[in-house]
């Protein structure tokens, strides 16, 4: 979608050139329980210190193929959202070494802070330093028994880095993965190599079976996200037609027993009146 391209080897996102964004969405829902993605890919460009943007971000949501300021995607999504944010919006923050992963639970009430960096929705984060380099980098999201993980391997080790770690994630199934970038005054290439998603197996106990039923909007033990409510269901036919013939009877009705009672009345003043 967008000014994604599609190369032998990569799919590059955006090119390292202001003012384009583009994504990459599979077509078929996820209805699995515990999975994991696993997503190789490339950052680089020719900007220099703080002088390239905008990063990428790997999507689990609702809603698929939805351009928007959110690293190429809408804005109040639903789903989950991972972050690899290559430039700091935040003057004042120090604490902070960019590129930096964060993640975000959002049931479509949350707007993504671009000023702040997404601090003030963010689950956590970790640096990840992933820009110009040599060697291939990854990055690993695990959804187990509520459980969300997500770990870097960006050092040429072939080794696994914890980054996030959050219990009691609520993710419904049936929603879509995806990727997508965008570039601003400062740009960058952002490439995607390959989207693997691997079905995991787990044991559950009985209670375990109770305890993670299946949930329609996506939430996060512990933190408050303002309620959603469901749209109501359309009426069908039928449940119109009896709405719409019971409230004329109704209407009927109440208009004899008016005109009744009005006569009634009359009648009544008649005979004072004598």
């Amino acid at each position: 979608m967008g000014n994604a391209m599609v190369m032998t080897q990569y799919i590059r996102l955006t090119p390292d050139m202001q003012s384009k964004q583009g994504a990459l969405w599979n077509r078929v829902p996820c209805f699995l329980r515990d999975w994991e993605l696993q997503v190789h890919f490339k950052i680089h460009g020719q900007g220099k210190k703080n002088l390239h943007g905008d990063g990428l971000a790997i999507w689990y949501t609702k809603d698929r193929m939805h351009p928007g300021p959110v690293f190429g995607n809408m804005d109040k999504f639903v789903g989950l959202g991972v972050f690899v944010d290559t430039y700091p919006n935040e003057e004042k923050q120090q604490e902070r070494v960019f590129p930096y992963v964060s993640a975000m639970v959002n049931n479509g009430s949350l707007s993504y802070d671009h000023e702040r960096d997404g601090r003030p929705t963010e689950l956590g984060g970790c640096t990840a330093i992933v820009r110009n380099l040599h060697y291939d980098t990854f990055l690993v999201i695990r959804y187990v028994k509520r459980h969300l993980t997500i770990m870097m391997d960006i050092d040429g080790k072939h080794e696994w880095r914890d980054c996030i770690e959050v219990p009691g994630v609520r993710l419904p199934r049936g929603y879509y993965f995806g990727t997508s970038s965008i570039t601003g005054d400062l740009s960058d290439n952002h490439d995607v190599i390959s989207l693997k998603l691997f079905e995991l197996t787990v044991e559950r106990t009985p209670e375990e079976e109770k305890l993670h039923r299946d949930v329609f909007l996506p939430s996060v033990d512990n933190m408050k996200l303002p309620e959603m409510t469901a749209p109501l269901p359309p009426l069908s036919g039928l449940a119109l037609f009896l709405i719409v013939f019971f409230s004329l009877v109704f209407s009927v009705f109440a208009i004899v027993i008016g005109l009744i009672l009005y006569n009634k009345w009359q009648d009544q003043s008649r005979k004072r009146f004598y």
